[in-house]
C-alpha cells in the first residue's frame, strides 16, 4: 500500500520520507494529521481513506469509505477531528473521526452547490462551513444547524479560498484571475474590494494572518504577494515556475513560502528580504533609449526614413525599448525574477553580483503535482500527483 523510503542524507534539499500509492484515481486533496503518523486523503475514485503508519514503516488504510460521487476537495480540523468533503455533485458531507483514527462517523450533509464543489473550508471559531463551486457561488453554512447563512455570486467559478478569523474577511480567487475580498456577517456579506494582477486564472491562495499578507498563485506561472495589512496596495511578483502554480504554503516561523507547480517543481522562497515591486510598463511610440520608432509610428518612420522596430520592455525600469537596446538578460531576485529576463543596457550595467544573489531554492518532486499540504510542527510537506501517488517530504533541510 505504501513504501517506506530510506532517505539519503543530502544537504539543503527536501528528503522523501514515504510514498502512498494505492488510489485508483488522482488524490484531489490530502492532509498530514498533526501529532500522528497519519494522512487523510480524498480521491476522484470516490474514496476517503485514513492512512496510519504501521510498525513496518508503511502506511495502511485504517478507514476506507466510498462516497456517492467523486471527491473534489476536503477540509480537516484536527482539534475537533471534523472532516468536510466536497463532491462532484455539489454536496458537502461531514464526518467525525475517532481519537485513534480507526473509525469515521457521518455527521451532516449540506446541499451546498448545483455543480462541483471546488473548495471547502471549516472555520471552528465561527462554526461556519465555507465553500465555493463551479456554479459560481460562494456560500457559508452554520455547522451546528446545517442551514445556509448566505451566499455571494462570483463572476467566474472559484478556485481559491482563504478566511481571516479576526476581520471575517474571505479571500476568493477565481478563473478570471481576480481576487475578491468579502466581509462576512452572520447572515450577509459585503464586497470590500477586488484586485487583479494575474493574466491567468487563480489556482491557489495562501493567507498569513500574522504579516497580513495574501499570496496568490496562477496558471500564468506567477505568484503575487498582496500586502493587505500595510494598506498601501503593494503587490510583489514572484517568477520561479515553468508551469501553473498548484499549491502555496507559508511557514511563518522562518518567513518562507513553499510553492509547487504542475510540472513537479517545488520552490522555497525567502520572504525575509526587502523585495521590490516590479515597475509598470511605460508607453512610448519610440525606443526610450535610442529613439528609434516602433513599427506603428508611421510618421516618425517616414520622417526619419527608418524601418519601425518591435517594442520590448525592460523588466527592471519598465521603459519601452527596442531589441538592440535590450539584448542582455539578467536575474533580478529581489524583484521576484529568479530566471533571466530582458533588461536594458543601462540597467544591466547597474545590476551587481549581490543583486543577482538567489532568494529561492528549486527542487524536483518527480511527479506532476495537483495538491500540496504543509504541516509546520514537524516540517513535513505532502504532495499529491497526477500519477495517483502521495509523497511525504521532510522539508526541515530547506525550511529552517
Amino acid at each position: 500500500m505504501a513504501a517506506e523510503i530510506q532517505p539519503k542524507p543530502q544537504a539543503r534539499t527536501p528528503v522523501l520520507l514515504n510514498k502512498i500509492e494505492a488510489s485508483q484515481d488522482v488524490v484531489t486533496t490530502a492532509v498530514i494529521i498533526p501529532k500522528e503518523d497519519g494522512v487523510i486523503s480524498v480521491s476522484e475514485d470516490r474514496t476517503i481513506r485514513v492512512w496510519l503508519k504501521r510498525d513496518s514503516g508503511q502506511y495502511w488504510p485504517s478507514v476506507y469509505h466510498t462516497m456517492p460521487a467523486s471527491c473534489t476537495c476536503m477540509s480537516f480540523n484536527p482539534e475537533t477531528r471534523r472532516l468536510s468533503v466536497g463532491m462532484e455533485n455539489g454536496t458537502i458531507s461531514e464526518f467525525i473521526l475517532s481519537e485513534d483514527y480507526n473509525k469515521m462517523t457521518p455527521a451532516r450533509t449540506y446541499q451546498a452547490h448545483q455543480a462541483k464543489v471546488t473548495v471547502v473550508l471549516f472555520v471552528l471559531e465561527m462554526e461556519w462551513v465555507l465553500s465555493t463551486g463551479q456554479d459560481k457561488n460562494f456560500t457559508w453554512h452554520c455547522s451546528e444547524s446545517g442551514t445556509q447563512l448566505g451566499f455571494y455570486r462570483t463572476t467566474s467559478w472559484v478556485s481559491g479560498l482563504q478566511f481571516d478569523v479576526e476581520t471575517r474577511h474571505a479571500f476568493v480567487g477565481d478563473y478570471s484571475g481576480q481576487v475578491t475580498i468579502l466581509k462576512l456577517e452572520q447572515e450577509s456579506c459585503s464586497l470590500v474590494t477586488t484586485f487583479k494582477g494575474h493574466t491567468g486564472n487563480v489556482t491557489a491562495l495562501c493567507w498569513d494572518p500574522i504579516q497580513r499578507v495574501l499570496f496568490s498563485g496562477s496558471s500564468d506561472h506567477s505568484i503575487i504577494m498582496w500586502d493587505i495589512g500595510g494598506r498601501k496596495g503593494t503587490a510583489i511578483e514572484l517568477q520561479g515556475h515553468n508551469e501553473k502554480v498548484q499549491g502555496l504554503c507559508y511557514a511563518p516561523h522562518t518567513r518562507q513560502l513553499i510553492s509547487c507547480s504542475a510540472d513537479g517543481g517545488m520552490v522555497i522562497w525567502n520572504m525575509d528580504v526587502s523585495r521590490q515591486e516590479t515597475p509598470e510598463w511605460l508607453d512610448s511610440d519610440s525606443c526610450q533609449k535610442c529613439e528609434q520608432p516602433f513599427f506603428w509610428n508611421f510618421k516618425q518612420m517616414w520622417d526619419s526614413k527608418k524601418i519601425g522596430l518591435r517594442q520590448h520592455h525592460c523588466r527592471k525600469c519598465g521603459q519601452a525599448v527596442c531589441g538592440k537596446c535590450s539584448a542582455k538578460r539578467s536575474t533580478i531576485p529581489l524583484m521576484g525574477f529568479e530566471f533571466e529576463v530582458r533588461v536594458c543596457d543601462s540597467c544591466h550595467e547597474s545590476i551587481t553580483d549581490d543583486d543577482r544573489a538567489p532568494t529561492a531554492t528549486f527542487h524536483d518532486s518527480k511527479h506532476n503535482i495537483v495538491y500540496m499540504h504543509y504541516e509546520p510542527t514537524r516540517g513535513w510537506l505532502l504532495t499529491s500527483g497526477t500519477d495517483k501517488v502521495v509523497k511525504l517530504w521532510d522539508m526541515t533541510p530547506v525550511v529552517s
